[in-house]
């Protein structure tokens, strides 16, 4: 047997010399599969455990047979110089990581197989010729091996991992390999910490967060991330542990799709045959519930029969007062809740008075559920809980609670405050925890089946690799959204442009996300365009095209974007409008009828004439690609163009009309044939009409053959592709010749147009190699270079949606997962009429109002009632810079800041249904009353927007004359400075 096993290792290692000097013969080994086929075949076979014995440095290793060899257990014990230790430490010497020393594993097997004839090890030895043939695999130095594991190996070592992803305010994720190596992080990258520990057989670990730091990590052996759950797997101690955060977005049930929950579960297994007492602490910082960790906060506690819950939330309540891209909320209350089934003891502490360090010495405390009196700091709170899972066996022990943020109200949508749809009947954060706790074991089932066969389906369609990619974007892009009810309670959902421009209802991020939803729900994909159809339709919006977005995120107001809805400056209408109309005919598609259209058709043959006199050659404007700059004659936005004809004319043919259906496809096939021929550049097709040599994703074609137009003749697919495959980097294909630079969605978009797997392998291999190797640890980025595999901009954006693009070339597929939806949403209310805003104390929007500037640094009195600013200049307002967005400029201001100081009469006598604080700022600024900060607010804005103001303000402005104090400061751009202040009265 011993000779079978070198001559046959021999052989081996021989073959693969061979096959290393053929010339042209590239030898790439999957060292992770065969070491997973490894370690299957050794827990086939033996169980091994380990223990400290005696003497620090003396342990037990016992090692147990349990495969088809006599079921005799051998244990051998390490520290001493008997031949049985160099024999243990041998055998053992198996298990090291793939990443060690390989040559100390080969000369370990080697050493087994000749010692065998004389050891226990000899019942063994089926298994070891096994053994030492996969040894010798994964041992061989192979100079190119490391260089293409990420290429042939399906494991997604993800950027950043998602936890509790649930809208773009509550997004938690941990930027590391294993949850113990860094903090948990908003995707922003400010700190959301959540920390969790366990104590086994009464020995504290760390499970999740960097604190405490004294207390030694338990090791993380596993991470998966499936479409609604991240399994996190540990082991040590005896026992093996999963952390699971499961989100139930079921897209076919709104109701639960909505809810702002996530439930982390434990699950502990003994992986000896002794039992081990397990004990679990989770809590969750405060931070969670502000925009800045220093924010006041104050807390909550709440029994019921079914749950125990705590709360933390800010003192100040602004809702909805503020907009941007980097802010996270600051209204609302952050739930943290225990089932009462289990024994748990739930508080809210102080960081430094938790249970954290008392709990890996003490267990689990006897203790009530208590608040803690006092508002803090919010960064100082905790919401803590911990329990006992029991004791760990062969069976599993599992305990779980849940983390849910209210934010009460969700969006502004034309100055109307929309609830979060979850509570479209009435619910509040009580009855939905306790409706969730009840439902727990059946969410957790649908979940569990939801994965498996979404997981299942994206591999048939395109590999495991691109079922992992799905898995996370389907994680990533659900949370970047947030569905809210109408006034007819009817769904609306909003995408938030991360890190982008922070922008509301962009369209031409619709665009890329919307074959998550056109795969999952009509209702969702419905929910995504009826605020930018109504907002076109209303007579808000003059322009022949399609707008670009409906505000900043959270407020939907009507679009910021360039000029707004003031002028056709840095608009985008080609891109915008040939996306509404794709995706219009993409819903009528899979529905089989263009019934939705119905009320918007007006809007779409509006559309459709500006695409006929202005698609086909598009004149210098912006794409969605606008970090590019502006372009003319750009090929691929005609190519989308073309494609938005051929899908109005899909659209007509639904509704019967079958002349206008045949003129926009015969001027859609008409374009196309001149498509081919302007744009032919020899073995390709170029970036812009009038640029040889040039070249450019045409990703905007994938529409052609889904909407099954047959346009372009399938050679320019092919031609276009074997071009693509020649100009790939290390980490994917550029955008464009310009730059090296590529977005994640449309790559993947391009690797689907000729819809040969090897095609898309090609185009999809390099992305997931981007995903495994980048340093930048945050949620996926989809702007990213493809030599350094860096990131350029953009992170955690819903666009990455647009991967499932894949799933839509398969009518049958889409059928069947666009079928399951069972809200079937319709009837949604008409655009919210404007309220009506009376002037308290005016702006200078329509009269220059006095003030006294200066651009000089000011002492720190300077905002106080009694501070002499008789030095100061005088001049009427608003102060800015030419050419701002929205600025009314009276008195030029050009330096980086400016302070300002007005004495104004509030008036006697009204009876103020909403007073607000008016202001145009561009950048940061800050406005007080009377010495006390009214609002301190940061970026820019493009127009004159009413904020709300907090009761202690609001007390100050008794009638008689009083003091407004501003300061501005100015980073890039434009620049602009005025405020005064308004009543809103509600809409009736």
């Amino acid at each position: 047997m011993i000779t079978k096993i070198l001559d046959g290792t021999t052989r081996l290692a021989r073959c693969v010399t061979l096959a290393r000097r053929l010339p042209g013969v590239p030898l790439f080994i999957n060292t992770e599969a065969l070491a997973r086929c490894w370690t299957r075949t050794l827990d086939r076979v033996f169980h091994i455990s380990e223990r400290r014995v005696g003497a620090p440095g003396l342990q037990e290793r016992r090692i147990e047979h349990v495969g088809r060899a006599p079921s005799r257990g051998g244990r051998l014990r390490s520290g001493g110089k008997s031949e049985r230790s160099r024999l243990a430490d041998d055998f053992f010497q198996l298990f090291t990581p793939a990443k060690e020393k390989p040559l100390k594993r080969l000369g370990a097997c080697f050493r087994l197989a000749h010692r065998a004839k004389t050891t226990v090890l000899m019942r063994w030895l089926p298994a070891m010729h096994q053994l030492c043939g996969l040894a010798i695999l994964l041992c061989l130095p192979l100079s190119a091996l490391k260089a293409e594991t990420h290429k042939s190996t399906d494991s997604l070592r993800p950027p950043s991992v998602p936890l509790v992803a649930c809208d773009p305010y509550f997004s938690i994720w941990s930027p590391a390999d294993k949850l113990s190596d860094a903090d948990t992080v908003h995707w922003t990258g400010k700190p959301h910490r959540l920390t969790s520990l366990v104590r086994i057989d009464g020995k504290g670990f760390r499970l999740m967060g960097k604190e405490p730091a004294n207390v030694p990590a338990l090791p993380q052996t596993k991470l998966q991330i499936q479409p609604t759950r991240t399994i996190c797997t540990f082991e040590g101690e005896g026992v093996r542990l999963s952390l699971t955060f499961m989100t139930a977005a079921l897209p076919d049930d709104l109701m639960i799709y909505s809810r702002p929950i996530t439930y982390v579960t434990w699950e502990a297994t003994a992986t000896t045959r002794r039992k081990h007492v397990v004990e679990v602490y989770f809590d969750a910082s405060g931070e969670i519930a502000v925009n800045n960790g220093n924010q006041v906060a104050t807390n909550w506690v709440a029994l019921d029969r079914a749950v125990k819950m705590v709360s933390i939330g800010s003192v100040d309540q602004p809702v909805l007062a503020k907009r941007g891209d980097d802010l996270r909320i600051d209204w609302g209350q952050l739930w943290l809740a225990v089932p009462r089934s289990q024994t748990a003891i739930t508080s809210v502490a102080e960081t430094e008075g938790s249970w954290r360090d008392r709990f890996c010495a003490q267990g689990v405390p006897w203790a009530v559920l208590k608040a803690l009196p006092g508002p803090k700091p919010a960064s100082s709170l905790v919401a803590e809980s911990c329990f006992g899972l029991g004791e760990a066996s062969s069976e599993p022990v599992s305990g779980w609670l849940m983390l849910a943020y209210d934010d009460e109200y969700s969006i502004q949508y034309f100055k109307h405050n929309l609830r979060p749809y979850w509570r479209r009947n009435g619910d509040d954060a009580a009855a939905l925890l306790q409706k969730a706790a009840a439902e727990y074991e059946t969410l957790k089932a649908r979940c569990e089946k939801f994965d498996n066969e979404l997981v299942a389906a994206l591999t048939k369609a395109g590999g495991r690799q691109y079922a992992n990619l799905c898995a996370l974007a389907y994680r990533q892009c659900y949370a970047a959204n947030k569905v809210v009810a109408d006034a007819n309670g009817q769904p609306l959902m909003f995408p938030k442009e991360n890190f982008s421009n922070g922008c509301i209802g962009t369209v031409d991020v619709i665009y890329p996300m919307a074959p998550q939803f056109l795969l999952f729900s009509p209702s969702l994909t419905k929910a995504m365009l009826v605020p930018i159809l109504d907002y076109a339709a209303s007579p808000r919006w003059r322009w022949p095209f399609a707008p670009h977005d409906l505000g900043t995120y959270p407020q939907a107001n009507g679009q910021v974007y360039g000029g707004g809805e003031r002028t056709e400056q840095n608009q985008m209408p080609v891109e915008e409008t040939g996306n509404m109309l794709i995706l219009l005919a993409a819903l009528a598609q899979v529905e089989g009828n263009a019934d939705f259209c119905a009320n918007y058709w007006p809007i779409l043959e509006k559309w459709t004439d500006y695409l006929k006199a202005k698609g086909f050659d598009p004149e210098n404007q912006l794409c969605t690609d606008d970090f590019a700059g502006h372009l003319a004659h750009n090929v691929n936005l005609s190519a989308k163009a073309i494609c938005g004809l051929g899908a109005y004319a899909r659209l007509c043919e639904m509704r019967g009309e079958k002349a206008k259906a045949a003129e926009s496809l015969g001027m859609a096939k008409g374009f196309a044939t001149r498509w081919v021929k302007e744009a032919d550049d020899g073995d390709h097709f170029r970036l812009a009409f009038d640029r040889t040599g040039s070249w450019s994703q045409k990703y905007n074609l994938v529409w052609d053959r889904i909407l099954r137009l047959n346009l372009f003749p399938s050679s320019v697919l092919t031609k276009e592709m074997k071009f693509y495959e020649e100009k790939q980097n290390t980490y994917g294909l550029p955008l464009d010749v310009r730059k090296d630079y590529t977005k994640l969605d449309w790559t993947l978009w391009t690797a689907t147009l000729t819809q040969k797997r090897s095609d898309f392998d090609a185009l999809l291999g390099p992305v997931y190699r981007f995903l495994n190797e980048t340093p930048n640890r945050v949620p996926m980025t989809d702007w990213f270079d493809t030599k350094t595999g860096k990131m350029v901009g953009f992170q955690a954006r819903s666009v990455v949606g647009g991967v499932f693009l894949q799933m839509l070339y398969d009518k049958a597929v889409w059928k069947h997962w666009a079928g399951r939806d069972q809200t079937k949403a319709a009837n949604w209310a008409p655009i919210p009429t404007a309220p009506k805003i009376v002037s308290v104390v005016p702006t200078s929007e329509n009269k220059g109002i006095t003030w006294r500037y200066t651009t000089e640094s000011q002492s720190d009195g300077w905002f106080k009632p009694d501070f002499d600013a008789s030095s100061w200049k005088e001049g009427p307002g608003g102060f800015g810079s030419r050419r701002t967005p929205g600025a009314v400029v009276r008195t030029r201001w050009t330096t980086d800041d400016i302070w300002l100081r007005r004495e104004f009469e509030f008036p006697a006598g009204g009876t103020w249904k909403d007073l607000r604080l008016r202001i145009h700022h561009d950048e940061d600024a800050e406005v007080y009353v009377d010495g006390e900060l009214v609002t301190k607010v940061s970026g820019y804005i493009t127009d004159y927007e009413d904020m709300p103001i907090d009761a202690k303000t609001r007390a100050l402005l008794t009638p008689g004359k009083h003091i407004f104090a501003v300061h501005c400061h100015q980073t890039t751009g434009g620049q602009y400075i005025d405020v005064g202040l308004v009543d809103v009265e509600p809409s009736k």
